[in-house]
């Protein structure tokens, strides 16, 4: 199976290459900056195109050897993306809020993780009949809290193999829990941000919504590359199974046929 493909020019549609005002850079990014224009720095995009490729083809061969993927973004404009993508190629998610030690102290997240089933089974069918509208109404928060903090986590049974992190200075915790326990990080860096402890760095503007979208899709493609790898591996006919993979018969556009990079530069938060 081939990693998923794009262009430089989908790249500079999505304003990859933008980064921040160049006051607020992180002095670590400075060989993947290309230059600047009016005040913001201009990532190198001639580098972010194979760092992107080896970011791609580590999450593809981490789950094409049976690896689990989380997907970490909690910032605004990341989550609803995030959660979709990973929820396509049945991975997994933190886009709510990272609580410290959600790795490094899984043994308590676990026991929260069973709480939280246990409160969708309690809330579920004949078994929210017995309670009265109090009850619910409090074990519905319960369960409620607990979803926006461990839903996208409650199936992945362990920790993962490998992170997908989008702006590392907001996830600096996961990160740095990521570390510790030498989970290989794949994540996009900003012009502001620090590329340190991350395994396979993807420079590029990690704010701007299209930006995010492609990253997402991208990794998403990635994962099930990876799954029908790993099927293939096991020898199963993939062509036999009840639901096909779907595949993109889109034709792709050639890179550097850009005519100019996108014109709306993001806005600094």
């Amino acid at each position: 199976m081939a990693i998923p493909t794009f262009t430089m020019r989908q790249l500079l549609e999505a304003g990859v290459h933008f980064g921040h005002r160049a006051g607020r850079w992180n002095p670590r990014m400075a060989s993947y900056i290309y230059g600047e224009r009016n005040g913001v720095h201009i990532i190198d995009l001639q580098q972010t195109v194979p760092m992107l490729y080896a970011a791609l083809e580590a999450v593809r061969d981490t789950v094409a050897k049976g690896g689990k993927v989380l997907f970490v973004g909690t910032k605004r404009q990341a989550a609803e993306k995030l959660a979709e993508a990973a929820a396509r190629c049945g991975q997994h998610y933190v886009n709510h809020r990272w609580l410290g030690g959600m790795m490094t102290n899984w043994g308590t997240v676990t026991a929260s993780v069973k709480r939280l089933k246990s409160l969708d089974e309690r809330l579920g069918g004949e078994g929210a009949q017995g309670l009265t509208k109090k009850e619910q109404l409090q074990l519905t928060r319960a369960r409620d809290k607990l979803e926006r903090a461990l839903g996208g986590i409650k199936e992945m049974g362990g920790l993962p193999n490998i992170l997908f992190v989008i702006d590392t200075n907001i996830e600096k915790i996961a990160v740095a829990e990521a570390r510790k326990l030498g989970i290989p990080v794949v994540a996009v860096v900003d012009s502001n941000s620090d590329p340190e402890g991350v395994n396979y760095p993807i420079p590029g503007n990690d704010d701007a919504i299209r930006a995010i979208n492609l990253y997402c899709d991208l990794m998403a493609d990635a994962v099930i590359d990876g799954i029908q790898e790993e099927l293939t591996s096991h020898g199963i006919d993939i062509g036999a199974q009840a639901e096909a993979p779907v595949e993109d018969l889109l034709p792709a556009t050639e890179p550097g046929t850009s005519e100019g990079p996108a014109t709306t530069e993001k806005t600094e938060s």
